[in-house]
């Protein structure tokens, strides 16, 4: 499927990346889930994010992060706080340096609570998602604070398109580990 377009389509691979995440996670080796992630030999893997992130808990953070980032975001335009997707100071041409800093903030979180974190932020994206309207989530132009998008890209990027990306780095790793 492509990228979703419609509240339904958007609901469904949310749920599809959320359970093939979730399937892929349980299915860890011991070895997999102690063995701290080194893509450093792989030239291809240039982006900081492979960098960056270390274990399973990075993962979940970095999921969580980015469902806080929506829901803070679209409560607080609809209570009339007008605010920018991405918090101050950051933009997204610096928004790499926010995800060191969500990676930081997290050092000492458990992986058991940073998976609970992560489920618990997914249930209230979907909520959200669930009552906001098709129109609302996927035309242009009816919330001012979304700019030229849509709500639901936003959406779709902290849910579907993100367990993807999670999904891809927890392959590397698994491969990496055999």
């Amino acid at each position: 499927m492509g990228r979703p377009t419609t509240k339904t389509d958007l609901l469904t691979a949310a749920a599809a990346n959320y359970e093939k995440l979730n399937t892929l996670v349980s299915g860890l080796t011991e070895k997999e889930l102690s063995t701290p992630f080194d893509f450093s030999g792989d030239e291809k893997k240039k982006e900081a994010h492979w960098k960056r992130d270390k274990n399973l808990r990075d993962i979940f953070i970095h999921l969580y992060e980015w469902h806080q980032l929506l829901l803070n975001w679209v409560y607080s335009n609809q209570n009339g706080d007008n605010k920018p997707f991405l918090p101050e100071p950051y933009n997204w041409k610096t928004y790499g340096d926010m995800n060191v800093e969500f990676w930081k903030k997290h050092q000492s979180t458990s992986l058991e609570d940073a998976k609970n974190m992560f489920q618990k932020s997914h249930n209230e994206v979907i909520n959200l998602a669930e009552i906001v309207s098709n129109e609302e989530l996927f035309s242009k132009g009816v919330y001012k604070w979304v700019g030229g998008s849509t709500l639901g890209s936003y959406f779709v990027s902290v849910t579907a398109s993100h367990y993807d990306w999670a999904m891809k780095k927890l392959k590397a790793h698994r491969k990496n580990c055999a």
